[in-house]
């Protein structure tokens, strides 16, 4: 059966959603939790992972050091995961990741899965990086005004880099609003050279 404009569209997207290793790594995870009927629950496991790192500074150093061997990262991402109370087919992605010395790719590989299951949904994901974690009021706030400004459902993959000092900056496809104190103040201290 040869495939129609409506299922090139939908293969294109996917590849466009996903590529690179991490999103190899995330397709091979989506098609497993969809064969395995637990997409949700892969899904809510990798966003606890992804703030686990972000909370730790010890957790995210093992995750992206080169330094760690496999079977180091191994155990350690074993107890994590223990600790954490995650089991099944997310625990056992991690430690496949760990085993081949891909841990760095983790927080990627969660981004590409969660574009996935959006994809999937007919949602839309946004990239929002802010300087401080978002209240909840925020939180449906911003995704209430992306739902209105795209005409989608829009799912928040969040991530907090304290380095952009204040705002945020969305990326939803491939648009991009960089609204980051930062680049607001470089932007400042750019015209006052030209001035000079």
């Amino acid at each position: 059966m040869r495939a129609g404009p409506a299922d090139r569209r939908e293969v294109w997207l996917v590849e466009t959603i996903v590529s690179g290793m991490a999103g190899r790594y995330a397709t091979a995870l989506f098609e497993l939790a969809q064969e395995a009927g637990s997409t949700d629950a892969v899904a809510a496991d990798l966003d606890r992972l992804k703030a686990m790192i972000a909370e730790s500074a010890d957790l995210a150093r093992l995750v992206k050091s080169p330094v760690f061997s496999a079977d180091e990262q191994l155990k350690a991402m074993t107890a994590v995961l223990s600790a954490a109370g995650m089991t099944g087919i997310s625990a056992n992605f991690v430690k496949l990741v760990a085993q081949n010395r891909r841990l760095f790719a983790l927080p990627s590989i969660c981004a590409a899965f969660t574009a996935l299951v959006s994809a999937s949904r007919g949602q839309s994901t946004a990239q929002v990086t802010v300087a401080e974690p978002l209240s909840d009021t925020y939180y449906a706030a911003l995704k209430e005004a992306l739902a209105q400004k795209t005409g989608k459902d829009v799912s928040l993959d969040v991530s907090v880099d304290p380095s952009i000092l204040g705002g945020l900056i969305v990326k939803v496809g491939s648009r991009m609003v960089d609204a980051s104190l930062k680049t607001k103040l470089n932007s400042i201290r750019h015209a006052m050279k030209e001035v000079r």
